[in-house]
């Protein structure tokens, strides 16, 4: 009976200490990153919205490890070199057992550092250039190969488009994802005369000139595509003077891909019919699970307020990291990375999201048309597409692979068969 009562008493001695441990690591913070002023907030506020929506519902499952979540918000307010003292502010003060956050590429670039310095763990929901990969990053968002060259081909094989007009912000994101599809397109026959390509500032306002230019494209009779990495406010612009010209969807079409519903939501639609968007969801996807999601949202936030693709993509990572986290027991960096690997998680159009040794999401492809509702009819969906961190149409990229599971390497030249490191132009 002493003996009984004896490992009673360690037991109760060791839950105890188990607890208060536990105690000490609650709650679990959750840093999010985003723009909530500046020329990027008509983007990233949304962004914070979800994840902190998404906290709460966890919270109401009973939270992560026993655990409560708690947000830790910061405002890089469309500040570039500022995303990386928050992010260091989110680490180092705030003690952030993960980060949610950026939009744009070069916001992003000015993190990768900060991260990788201080072992953090950054989820990235848009879509970007590729032509990276960290150790400390997940990218959520659609990688090249998911969005840009699937648009590209849609332009090609079902519009007939022979003459290019690649109109993007000023930055990283824009410049690399129209390097790539300049040799795309050449490897497909498309001459570099019939080639247009324009960078304007964020914020830009003033497009009467660049859309006459690209009106001025179809004087010779070749049918004309715009492709837009345009980011933020400055697609306002853009999109009234294409219907301030009279330009519709049939005469030159667009696809954008930084423009999705939030984008519209402040838009006149009207003339905007018919010209393209490609992502990896809309919310016009017919699923149990995207009802469910956009029903929630609108609850919590308004009938107003729409849901799109960088949505989706915090909701599927913050998931995999919460089922992460349970699995290994954890919040700590090394180990919820490794349990990331192989992570599935249904999304929201009907399929199963998986992330890749090379921190990338397997997803499908979708390019939807703009409707007078500012919703998008989805025209084309593809299975689950691979996301590739290294293209295959810049020479310098065709060799290499990313692999952190098995080969511990995010830049692996197959040719040589070393991990090497490539400096970016940008």
């Amino acid at each position: 009976m002493t003996f009984h009562k004896t490992a009673l008493a360690a037991s109760v001695a060791v839950t105890a200490l188990t607890s208060s441990a536990f105690a000490a690591d609650c709650p679990i913070k959750v840093g999010v990153l985003h723009s909530l002023s500046g020329t990027m907030a008509i983007s990233e506020t949304t962004l914070k919205d979800t994840m902190l929506m998404l906290i709460d519902q966890q919270n109401a499952k009973g939270g992560v490890l026993g655990c409560q979540l708690e947000a830790a918000v910061v405002d890089p307010a469309s500040d570039w070199p500022l995303f990386a003292e928050k992010a260091r502010e989110l680490l180092s003060v705030h003690d952030a057992d993960v980060i949610f956050g950026n939009w744009t590429s070069v916001s992003r670039k000015s993190v990768l550092p900060v991260i990788e310095e201080l072992n953090g763990l950054l989820f990235y929901p848009v879509q970007y250039e590729g032509e990276e990969s960290s150790k400390n990053v997940f990218y959520t968002g659609a990688a090249p190969n998911q969005q840009a060259i699937p648009a590209t081909d849609y332009f090609l094989d079902e519009l007939g488009v022979e003459k290019f007009a690649l109109l993007g912000t000023d930055y990283v994101y824009p410049r690399t994802t129209n390097n790539i599809l300049e040799s795309y397109l050449a490897g497909k026959g498309i001459a570099e005369a019939d080639i247009f390509v324009n960078y304007t500032p964020f914020g830009h306002s003033d497009w009467s000139k660049i859309v006459a230019d690209v009106v001025a494209l179809a004087a010779d009779g070749k049918k004309v595509g715009v492709i837009s990495t345009i980011n933020g406010d400055a697609n306002i612009g853009f999109y009234k003077e294409l219907a301030a010209a009279g330009i519709s969807a049939d005469d030159i079409p667009v696809v954008a891909f930084s423009v999705g519903e939030e984008e519209l939501s402040g838009l006149d639609t009207s003339n905007l019919v018919g010209h393209l968007a490609a992502w990896n969801y809309f919310q016009s996807a017919d699923t149990e699970a995207n009802v469910e999601f956009i029903d929630t949202w609108k609850a919590k936030m308004g009938a107003e307020r729409v849901t799109n693709d960088p949505m989706e993509a915090h909701y599927i990572g913050f998931n995999m990291w919460v089922n992460a986290v349970t699995a290994v027991g954890t919040t700590e960096v090394d180990a919820v990375r490794d349990a990331m690997y192989g992570q599935e998680f249904p999304n929201l159009t009907g399929g199963i999201a998986t992330m890749l040794p090379n921190h990338h999401l397997a997803k499908p492809v979708l390019i939807g048309e703009i409707q007078e509702d500012g919703q998008f009819d989805i025209i084309s969906q593809t299975e689950e597409v691979a996301g590739d961190a290294w293209t295959d149409f810049l020479p310098a990229s065709a060799v290499l692979k990313s692999d952190w599971k098995d080969l511990g390497c995010g830049m692996y030249n197959t040719e040589t068969g070393s991990c090497v490191q490539i400096k970016s132009n940008y």
